[in-house]
């Protein structure tokens, strides 16, 4: 027993040494570099100082000491990270501001900062341009400045950053096009640029063969759904913007894709078949737009991968397609609002009220607003409220009395509106 104690006396004996050898190590070499303490002082001098919380980041930031040599001290206490020495220095290599509404300019400083890998200053209140001078951050990795009051045009000078992995550029006031240079972020794996007044048409992207991640949506973009996008796309969202045209056919080629949401757009003729046989697709959002045909898939969907498709407010005409019954996976489905007529085959009925094996029911089935007609399938007349949602509102169907919670919140078309529709049936 006595040995033990000795030995475990040792082992912390040396550990002590280690530590307190490795922070006099670092603090002999970790005076920050000059030109880095500079461009903090900048940072620091472009922030309305009416904006700097008591308790913030940035009050914390007390430039009578050293940033790095102090960063873990009551001055310096959050918004860097030292992690390199070179030539006897500390360099910055990480600037994370707490989300507090500091407001001001960022082009106060040069952004010498050769060795930063972060910058994340989102969920704040900065306003004017977004610098060309973040040209210089040359190994950033990672560029946040979601959520603030940014204006002007993207910089092209952005596209010379080749390590950039993640670009975060959402909800500001950013308008004028994608730089086509954009092309040239190669590292690029996350691009979302949402919420902003960006126009023009989609650039070619197709040498980023690293990115999974685009959203787009809520802008102005306009043209065609581009079909020069990178095939490692996982998820695709441009919904709420102005793209016209089809939907290019090459979307099987992107084998990883999983969400595909082009909603609110002007996109227009047939909803391809590709999309039900994807091998990876899981959601598919094509509401609001002017889609008039849907094309059935040779499989008739027993392959499909998809779980959820919303094909609400287009001009689609015809049955409703019995193939969506066969999909394995599908449980939520919205066919409302558009031209469909016939009847309500009795596949959706039953994969509705009777789970299948091995095969998802419909928690959601909406298809109001259409020109059905003819009863209600058996099978719903035994759903209870809360088993599933189903509406079956504004149709031309014989009877769907209140006492059927699918029938709520609507009634069904008048006698004359619906003799008045003359669907073409493809």
């Amino acid at each position: 027993m006595p040995k033990l104690s000795s030995t475990l006396y040792l082992c912390l004996r040396s550990l002590v040494f280690m530590i307190t050898f490795s922070k006099l190590l670092f603090a002999a070499n970790s005076r920050t570099c000059p030109a880095d303490v500079q461009v903090l002082k900048d940072l620091k001098n472009g922030v309305d100082p009416r904006s700097i919380a008591p308790g913030s980041c940035l009050s914390s930031w007390d430039f009578s000491l050293d940033p790095c040599d102090n960063i873990f001290s009551n001055h310096f206490t959050c918004g860097l990270r030292c992690d390199r020495i070179v030539s006897g220095s500390a360099r910055v290599t990480e600037i994370t501001l707490d989300p507090v509404g500091y407001s001001g300019s960022l082009t106060s400083t040069s952004w010498n900062l050769p060795y930063l890998q972060i910058l994340d200053i989102s969920d704040n209140s900065f306003s004017g341009s977004i610098p060309d001078s973040f040209s210089n951050l040359t190994r950033l990795r990672r560029l946040c400045l979601s959520r603030n009051s940014l204006s002007g045009e993207i910089p092209v000078l952005l596209s010379s950053l080749s390590h950039l992995e993640e670009l975060y550029l959402d909800n500001n006031h950013l308008h004028g096009p994608i730089p086509s240079s954009f092309n040239n972020l190669t590292s690029l794996k996350r691009l979302e640029i949402q919420q902003n007044d960006i126009s023009g048409e989609f650039p070619n992207l197709g040498s980023l063969k690293n990115l999974y991640f685009l959203d787009a949506s809520y802008n102005n973009i306009s043209g065609g759904v581009p079909a020069t996008l990178p095939t490692s796309l996982v998820e695709i969202t441009i919904r709420n913007n102005k793209l016209g045209g089809n939907i290019p056919d090459n979307i099987d080629n992107m084998s990883f894709l999983q969400v595909l949401d082009l909603s609110h757009n002007i996109l227009s003729g047939s909803i391809l078949s590709v999309l039900f046989e994807h091998p990876s697709l899981q959601q598919l959002a094509l509401s609001y737009n002017n889609f008039s045909f849907l094309q059935v898939p040779v499989d008739m969907g027993l392959n499909s991968k998809l779980i959820a498709v919303d094909l609400s407010y287009n001009k689609l005409r015809g049955f409703l397609p019995a193939f969506m019954a066969s999909m394995p996976k599908l449980a939520a489905l919205s066919l409302e609002h558009n031209k469909f007529t016939g009847m309500i085959p009795a596949q959706y009925a039953l994969k509705t009220a009777v789970p299948g094996n091995n095969t998802s029911s419909f928690e959601r089935l909406l298809l109001g607003g259409n020109y059905l007609f003819g009863p209600i399938p058996g099978p719903f007349l035994g759903l209870k409220p809360g088993s599933a949602e189903v509406s079956l509102v504004d149709n031309c169907l014989y009877r769907c009395p209140d006492a059927f919670f699918f029938c709520r919140g609507g009634d069904q078309k008048s006698l004359v509106d619906c003799k008045s529709f003359r669907p073409a049936i493809p």
